[in-house]
């Protein structure tokens, strides 16, 4: 069974009896970053803060962005179709996973996916991996698709609870998604300040802190077929 870095709640990363764990932590090289058509191509064992990192030196971003995201892993992403905050506006892994390298039950090492911005043709095989906690193949390398970054952060001050949540429905129906948006009350304030000494809590009782990216297209399954007379499915 593959191993990442093990944070998976749901305790796929972890060994039954008689099993062998193949741990990926040495595969941990990013391979190529395309900086005009956008790819990135890496190993299985890179972090995705590390990837976020390395994408950013080039004007771009990886949105999925998992709570464990300064540990996990890219191929453990792919292998739990990971999410995050993020994933109410830009989804999850899938939506970002071009390509896959992976070893399958024959040991074959085989190609799955594309490389190239748009690829429509045939079954999604990458898809189906991605989400199958390695029980169709071991992944080897990645394909995903970076997005531009051009972030916006906004951050509001408010008494109480009530006034900052109804703020939050006010942005909610204007139609503005945004990328990311939490609440912090005045004792999570007060221990940032205790913590960093910002001087939050002598402003605010409750802090809404909001991002705002580019949308990125959510993923689509090539379950149904296609009929090149008209766009539906």
């Amino acid at each position: 069974m593959p191993r990442g870095a093990g944070t998976g709640l749901s305790g796929g990363a972890n060994a039954v009896d008689g099993a062998i764990v193949l741990s990926f932590e040495d595969m941990s090289r990013i391979v190529h970053i395309d900086t005009a058509e956008r790819p990135a191509v890496v190993q299985p064992g890179v972090v995705n803060d590390d990837l976020r990192a390395a994408c950013a030196e080039h004007g771009l971003r990886y949105p999925p962005d998992p709570a464990s995201s300064p540990w996990s892993t890219i191929g453990g992403n792919a292998a739990t179709d990971a999410g995050g905050m993020y994933c109410v506006k830009y989804g999850v892994t899938l939506g970002y996973v071009l390509g896959l390298e992976v070893v399958n039950g024959l040991g074959e090492v085989v190609s799955l996916g594309r490389r190239t911005a748009k690829g429509v043709a045939g079954y999604d095989v990458a898809g189906l991996m991605v989400g199958a906690e390695g029980t169709l193949g071991l992944i080897t390398e990645i394909t995903v698709r970076p997005r531009p970054a051009r972030p916006q952060e906004v951050a509001g001050y408010f008494s109480s609870v009530v006034a900052a949540g109804e703020a939050v429905i006010a942005v909610t129906a204007s139609g503005v998604i945004p990328s990311a948006l939490e609440l912090v009350d005045r004792h999570s304030l007060a221990a940032v300040d205790t913590w960093k000494r910002m001087g939050l809590s002598a402003n605010a009782d409750v802090v809404p802190l909001g991002r705002s990216m580019p949308r990125a297209p959510r993923a689509t399954r090539n379950w149904a077929p296609r009929c090149s007379a008209c766009m539906t499915r």
